[in-house]
This record gives C-alpha cells, sequence and structure tokens, in this order.
C-alpha cells in the first residue's frame, strides 16, 4: 500500500509566477511527497504525489491557467491495472 497514491502532474501559465513559493505553499499545506516546481516566472510544470490531488489543482489554478492535466493512481498501477 502506497502512503500517497496519485501522481499530480500539471502545467500553470501565468505571470510572476515564483517556483520556489510555489514549492514552499504544496510542502506547507498539501500532504504527499516528491514535489516537483520547476520553470520559470510564467510557466511551471508540477509533479506531486498526494492523496488530494483536488487542492493541487485548486491551488494551482489560482495562480493562471493550469492544463496538460495528469492524475494517475499509482496503486491501481502497482496491481498491474490502469492508473
Amino acid at each position: 500500500m502506497l502512503e500517497f497514491k496519485f501522481d499530480t502532474q500539471l502545467l500553470i501559465e501565468g505571470k510572476g509566477l515564483d517556483e520556489d513559493a510555489i514549492n514552499d505553499y504544496i510542502t506547507q499545506n498539501i500532504e504527499g511527497d516528491c514535489l516537483l516546481a520547476v520553470g520559470d516566472d510564467e510557466l511551471i510544470k508540477i509533479h506531486f504525489h498526494t492523496n488530494t490531488p483536488w487542492k493541487v489543482l485548486e491551488y494551482a489554478a489560482s495562480l493562471g491557467e493550469i492544463y496538460d492535466v495528469v492524475v494517475e493512481n499509482m496503486e491501481r498501477q502497482a496491481n498491474g491495472l490502469k492508473g
């Protein structure tokens, strides 16, 4: 059993984005692991393992336009099922 079962990935497009501030917010407010928040002030890629992917999506949408959203259930994948 995985502690955090949803692999959550997305892009945020906006203005004045700050990867360090995004990383800090997610780390402090959303439980999970394996966080990557990389990019520049107009485009950030998020990768995060969590049990509450909707919180990541809600936060990211407050920063700009989100797209290329992927939420995969790694527990299902580990059991040989589609994620």
